[in-house]
């Protein structure tokens, strides 16, 4: 089996950010985000690159309105209260920032668009690891966010990426009762263990940036996907991190890092995922588009060398048969 490269991008507006930003901290990335998506989609399309877009339910709405319409019957209920959209919905103003909470329409382009998969990033970036007290809010998210994909866009969700990378046994059964059968797992790595916000220290995020500019975790590629309680693990390998002003100078260090460790899964035949956010392109677009083009230009010369594939999640995890 040749080695393959998987695209996954997490696409959640405000509702990704939404306990630690605010519009005015935080819109203009968000805006630019939107902004960029039919630029990357475009890259995609020049590149033939197949990918997922893990999709926040809430931005299938067209409008406040139509969102409290589309709520789950069971709503989760956090020890800490700020980590629940559905707490933030009553204070956001929907209806006068429209634009940084909803967008069928970009949902729409990116369904119509080729080779791209449609996923989920839950309904309403549901933060498993964090304590909340009402048993089965998880899997009613899960299940409206699968339901609202179907509705607007007759998509049928089978890939899950969690917020935060936020998951356990517990919520990976609750997606595979909801017909789902893959999702975006964390390397190996201890820096990039599955953990709660509180337990996010300075040192662990320290070595995460470190290491996407110097290998520190090693090239977090793999031969194949691996049953993880009964879901299909497509691990992810590495984070775009999105372009600095301030760290220009060690630019190429990060691209370069990423082009290696695909070269490496190129010549050996292994698996390679790379992620980001939209939104995470909102500012200096032109630089990250860019760096993105390096990436897809290097993959292309793997194609053709080595047989290098582009996969959506789906798609890994129907090509290796787990």
């Amino acid at each position: 089996m040749k080695g393959g490269l998987v695209i996954s991008l997490d696409f959640e507006l405000m509702w990704g950010v939404f306990d630690v930003h605010t519009i005015k901290s935080y819109g203009e990335n968000v805006l630019g985000g939107r902004t960029v998506i039919p630029k990357i989609l475009d890259l995609f399309k020049k590149y033939k690159i197949h990918a997922t877009w893990a999709i926040v339910g809430m931005l299938y709405c067209k409008d406040e309105n139509e969102l409290l319409e589309s709520l789950p019957d069971k709503l989760p209920d956090f020890s800490n209260r700020k980590y629940s959209a559905y707490e933030h919905i009553s204070i956001a103003n929907l209806e006068d920032h429209k634009q940084y909470y909803f967008s069928p329409e970009l949902i729409k382009l990116i369904s119509n668009t080729s080779y791209q998969e449609i996923g989920t990033h839950t309904f309403s970036h549901f933060y498993c690891l964090e304590i909340q007290n009402r048993p089965g809010a998880f899997e009613e998210d899960v299940k409206k966010a699968i339901n609202i994909a179907q509705q607007k866009h007759n998509s049928s969700i089978r890939s899950i990426v969690f917020p935060r990378n936020q998951y356990n046994s517990s919520s990976l059964d609750d997606c595979i009762r909801q017909g789902i059968y893959a999702f975006r797992g964390v390397p190996d790595s201890f820096v990039y263990s599955t953990r709660k916000r509180e337990k996010e220290t300075l040192l662990i995020k320290l070595l995460r940036f470190i290491d996407s500019y110097i290998n520190f975790s090693g090239f977090n590629t793999y031969k194949e996907p691996q049953l993880s309680n009964g879901i299909i693990n497509i691990k992810a390998s590495a984070f775009l991190r999105p372009y600095n002003k301030k760290l220009a100078w060690i630019e190429a260090l990060k691209i370069k890092r990423i082009k290696r460790s695909m070269t490496y899964a190129a010549k050996n035949n292994l698996i390679y995922h790379l992620w980001w956010h939209p939104h995470n392109f909102g500012k200096d677009s032109n630089n990250n588009l860019e760096n993105l083009e390096k990436i897809l230009e290097h993959y292309r010369y793997l194609n053709l060398k080595y047989g290098f594939n582009s996969l959506t999640m789906q798609e890994c995890a129907q090509t290796y048969k787990v």
